[in-house]
């Protein structure tokens, strides 16, 4: 529950009887309760209203798929290089050796791409 451990919990207790004083403390808790269960009530009213208004297509929403801090940039970009790389390579194993000239140039390129080696200034780069 908010990530507070059972001897944090009591601490609070005792300084809330404290500060507040016994006989307002079951004043402030009962506020606190009531608080509780008025945001409860808006939450799960919040959930029914977009429920109505989507659909039932919201309860099969998997939300992690949908959650930005699982894309990395460097990592997509990576599988794209080797994707095309493998892709290039099972092209030139299947195809005829006029071809395999052809397309050489475009997995030098990809090669350089993926080990980061700069482009020479020469015709084979392009």
């Amino acid at each position: 529950m908010f990530g507070i451990n059972g001897s944090e919990l009591l601490v609070l207790a005792i300084l809330a009887v404290v500060i507040l004083g016994p006989e307002k403390l079951p004043e402030y808790a009962a506020q606190l309760a009531r608080l509780v269960k008025e945001l409860r009530r808006m939450a799960t009213g919040a959930k029914e209203k977009l429920r109505d208004e989507v659909g039932d297509d919201i309860v099969d929403l998997d939300w992690k798929k949908l959650d930005p801090r699982q894309y990395d940039p460097r990592k997509i970009i990576k599988e794209a290089l080797l994707d095309d790389f493998e892709d290039a390579v099972s092209a030139i194993k299947e195809t005829p050796a006029a071809a395999v000239q052809q397309r050489a140039v475009g997995t030098k390129q990809i090669t350089r791409l993926a080990v980061n080696e700069p482009a020479p200034f020469d015709n084979e780069a392009t």
